[in-house]
């Protein structure tokens, strides 16, 4: 075996769902192997989203039996055909963003990773990568969907499009909220809002997402971040993070706070990261004239929310939906946030679960009991 040679077992542990009812449990599986414009990764540690929440509820329709999971770091140990120039190599630390751009597309040809057209036909619907087929399979052979690439396991097939180097001084275990958590909040205030320097900002729904948006609308040069939330516990670290004030909107009405603080005017951007009615209101209503309200949240299912019809036109408000960011140009500049110390990842991750307890590590997700971000680590 030769210095770069890995040994990769013919099995694996994986979490899996085959239903609602019953939730996440652990199976040995096929370990997967990499074809064309891929990449194998060890994992070493999986987030914890909401939107692996709403699937193990069964609030969104995904194929089952299936391993969900979407936001990874871990070590390369395989490289499929047509890896050779994206610069990765066997042995790399790298983390993987759950939106994976197959590269080849009409829209990702225009750069607009966050549209490609086969991971929403392919992967959101059918739990495929873009030959049509899943990588993942029982010992039996029967298929298991993949929801991105299936990082509740300890080893995942990753579209090499999709990853990037992790330095040797970041943590590998709290960076895999880069790939999800960091990764939709640069897009939202990058992208979606293309922030300007000096500008005001709310941020309403402090959980991972919403954490992120704090430091990096911060850094970014926001005059005032104000965050928002339900929860004091969350609220408070929020300063820390970068936020100007905090408001609990079920102690205080959001709205004449934020009047208050910006002069009656209310703020420029306004991002919503949590995805129900009650926070889209919340959002729209701090917003100032001709502001932007950006929603990143996922609903449960298919939600709608109100909108003020004559206070939208008459103020020239604009709502730009934001989903997830541009990930072939904005990982890496995520990462590099992250490596420079600009982006505070590691307190953002508030706690660790083995691969055995992810099942209750989602269901303190759905209690509210989770601060910040959780990740599964694989070495637990």
């Amino acid at each position: 075996m030769s210095d770069n040679e890995v040994t990769i077992p013919e099995t694996m542990r994986a979490a899996v769902l085959r239903d609602p009812q019953d939730g996440l449990r652990v199976e040995v599986i096929r370990t997967p192997r990499p074809r064309e414009g891929e990449v194998l990764i060890r994992v070493a540690a999986c987030g914890m989203c909401h939107s692996d929440l709403h699937v193990i509820g069964g609030a969104i329709a995904f194929p089952l039996p299936a391993v969900l999971g979407h936001e990874v770091t871990g070590t390369i140990v395989d490289m499929g055909p047509g890896t050779e120039h994206f610069g990765l190599e066997v042995g790399q630390n790298v983390a993987g963003a759950f939106l994976m751009p197959c590269g080849q597309c009409d829209a990702c040809s225009r750069g607009r990773d966050d549209l490609c057209g086969p991971f929403f036909e392919l992967n959101r619907l059918k739990g495929q990568l873009y030959d049509g087929e899943t990588r993942l399979f029982t010992t039996d052979g029967d298929p298991i969907a993949m929801y991105s690439m299936g990082g509740l396991a300890e080893y995942a097939v990753v579209p090499a499009t999709s990853v990037a180097p992790v330095g040797e001084d970041m943590d590998l275990t709290k960076s895999a909220i880069l790939g999800c958590a960091a990764l939709t909040a640069y897009g939202a205030v990058r992208r979606g809002a293309d922030l300007r320097y000096g500008e005001s900002v709310a941020v309403v729904a402090t959980g991972g997402v919403g954490t992120n948006i704090v430091q990096i609308a911060r850094s970014l040069g926001a005059s005032q971040v104000i965050a928002i939330d339900i929860d004091d516990d969350k609220l408070a670290p929020m300063i820390g993070y970068g936020a100007t004030a905090v408001i609990n909107s079920t102690t205080h009405n959001a709205r004449e706070e934020v009047l208050r603080l910006t002069g009656g005017k209310g703020v420029d951007v306004a991002f919503e990261a949590l995805g129900i009615p009650a926070t889209w209101k919340v959002a729209l209503d701090v917003l100032a004239d001709g502001g932007r309200m950006v929603p990143i949240g996922l609903g449960a299912g298919v939600q709608e929310a109100g909108v003020e019809i004559n206070r939208t036109v008459r103020r020239s408000q604009s709502i730009l939906g934001s989903y997830g960011a541009l990930t072939r140009q904005d990982l890496p500049a995520v990462i590099r946030l992250a490596e420079q110390g600009v982006l505070n990842y590691r307190d953002v991750v508030s706690r660790e679960f083995s691969l055995e307890q992810a099942g209750d590590g989602y269901q303190k997700l759905r209690e509210g009991k989770i601060q910040g971000r959780a990740v599964v680590n694989m070495s637990l």
